[in-house]
């Protein structure tokens, strides 16, 4: 039984009443502390700019003195908020066990503004003990949450009129895409756009060269083809059943070549991420040596010969470049380097991983959050209409236990927009235990490499975090799984710390209303 398989049959066992009390009944509600824990506040009066004094202590400012960030964001989440903040993600980092991570970071925004930042631990082990510790301008390869940054480039395109969201992709592809099984429906690019396209990824075979074309993965003479695999059953027609699927995102890569004439990373850098005032890139080496020197690598623990082994050292299995930038525009695939010299744009795009291949920093990951809690503006610049953000939140597709239409895994996906899907606050989507937070965003994994980015619908609260690796195996290993949501361990910890932090005193006030 595949993967695929074996977590439908188990989100069948899970998802008996998604919608109904699922986890709130029963559940105590954790207030805050009217102060901190004894010996967590450490003030430090000699200097009125003294800086922090140990993992979770600060300096308390004169009076007279100019609030530094850190201060700002104590005004702003509590001083009690702020230290079990930042003690929750130092745990993560520096308590030996089977959950520990490399390193992380988090930036949390109230009211449109940053007030919290945090990074810890390494983006790089060194051989020789030298460690590079993560930062704000640490460049992770961000895994799904990339997929975000495909539909904004959609999106200005279809404001453009060069593309509509009800479009058959056929029309750009140069070929008739058709699921065998459903030969009179169209596959639309809203349809690819949110998972629902009938296409299936064949467990991770949903990339390959650029001097395949991207036909080859539908038709039966293709080297992708793999007995049509890459096709649902009778069943899960397109438009209805969703199936979480990389190559949808591979074949908008492909459509916004051929209808730009342009690269997939290089048109995006120049309409999406310049705009946002990132240096982002899809492929590392054609980064600027400054951003460069900022990679971080994504490391699991695991022996010699790649098993899981929590008691291994951390090993790298991605962005591992040492510092040594290398010949510019290519790619590789499974660490097999293709030179894009020749490339023909329109013709396959999966390469350049539409769906999951950004790097780019914490930092400049804020400043596309800021972009979709402003309706598109980014520091007074427009990057979107404020219609097209709507469009990209909108869900496409709600789950229905009554008649299982899609695959929820293990109950995290409950509805999907276009690269955006909301997290009900009293589902098993759920990352807050104690309070029904509502949030739309989008999680990442990759080589355990863990992300997020999200915000509370109606608001301009949000934050993003990135972690690059897990010591246990994901899915394998049943400590992986969240004690009270269908998210992974690690996921339910930072944004479940987050959430207390930034809106558990608003709960708690109107609990005790």
């Amino acid at each position: 039984m595949s993967k695929t398989a074996k977590r439908m049959a188990k989100n069948a066992r899970r998802m008996v009443s998604v919608f109904g009390a699922l986890l709130v009944g029963g559940m105590g509600v954790m207030g805050f502390a009217a102060d901190a824990e004894a010996g967590a506040k450490a003030i430090v009066t000699q200097s009125a700019s003294a800086d922090v004094v140990g993992p979770s202590a600060a300096a308390e400012p004169s009076s007279e003195c100019v609030l530094s960030p850190r201060w700002a964001a104590t005004r702003a989440l509590g001083f009690t908020a702020r230290v079990r903040l930042d003690n929750a993600l130092d745990a993560q980092v520096y308590e030996p066990g089977p959950l520990q991570v490399p390193g992380l970071g988090v930036i949390v925004y109230k009211d449109g503004r940053e007030v919290y930042s945090r990074f810890v631990g390494s983006r790089h082990i060194g051989s020789d003990g030298a460690d590079a510790p993560v930062t704000r301008d640490t460049e992770f390869r961000i895994a799904s949450v990339s997929k975000q940054f495909t539909a904004f480039t959609l999106m200005q395109l279809v404001e453009q009129g060069k593309l509509r969201l009800d479009d058959d992709v056929s029309k750009y592809l140069g070929f008739k895409l058709r699921n065998p099984a459903y030969p009179d429906t169209p596959i639309t690019l809203e349809m690819l756009a949110s998972h629902i396209s009938s296409l299936r990824d064949d467990e991770n075979n949903y990339v390959s060269s650029p001097d395949i074309n991207i036909r080859e993965f539908f038709v039966p003479e293709g080297r992708m083809w793999n007995g049509g695999a890459h096709f649902a059953p009778k069943g899960e027609a397109p438009g209805e059943f969703f199936c979480y699927c990389n190559l949808d995102y591979g074949i908008l890569g492909t459509v916004i070549e051929a209808v730009t004439g342009e690269r997939f990373d290089l048109y995006q850098k120049k309409h999406i991420l310049k705009q946002l005032s990132t240096k982002a890139d899809y492929l590392p080496d054609n980064m600027d040596r400054e951003t460069f020197s900022q990679l971080g690598t994504t490391y699991r623990r695991q022996t010699s010969d790649g098993r899981w082994d929590e008691t291994a050292p951390w090993r790298s299995v991605a962005d591992d470049y040492q510092g040594q930038k290398q010949k510019k525009d290519r790619l590789f695939i499974d660490a097999t380097p293709y030179d894009l010299k020749g490339y023909v744009p329109g013709t396959n795009a999966t390469g350049f991983s539409p769906q999951g291949g950004l790097r780019i920093s914490f930092a400049e990951l804020g400043h596309a959050l800021e972009m979709l809690m402003n309706e598109g503006v980014y520091r007074g610049r427009r990057i979107l209409r404020p219609e097209s953000v709507s469009e990209i939140l909108k869900p496409r597709w709600f789950y229905d236990p009554t008649v299982n239409n899609g695959d929820t895994y293990d109950g995290t996906m409950l509805a999907y927009g276009l690269a955006e899907y909301p997290i009900f606050g009293d589902s098993t989507s759920r990352v807050c235990r104690d309070y029904a937070v509502d949030l739309v965003g989008h999680t990442g994994e990759k080589d355990g490499l863990l992300s997020g980015m999200f915000f509370r619908p109606g608001t301009k609260d949000g934050f993003l975090y990135a972690l690059n690796g897990v010591g246990i195996e994901l899915d394998e290993d049943p400590r992986s799984t969240g004690k009270f949501s269908g998210n992974y361990i690690w996921e339910e910890k930072i944004m479940d710390a987050i959430c207390q932090a930034l809106w558990g005193k608003e709960f708690q006030n109107n609990l005790n209303r």
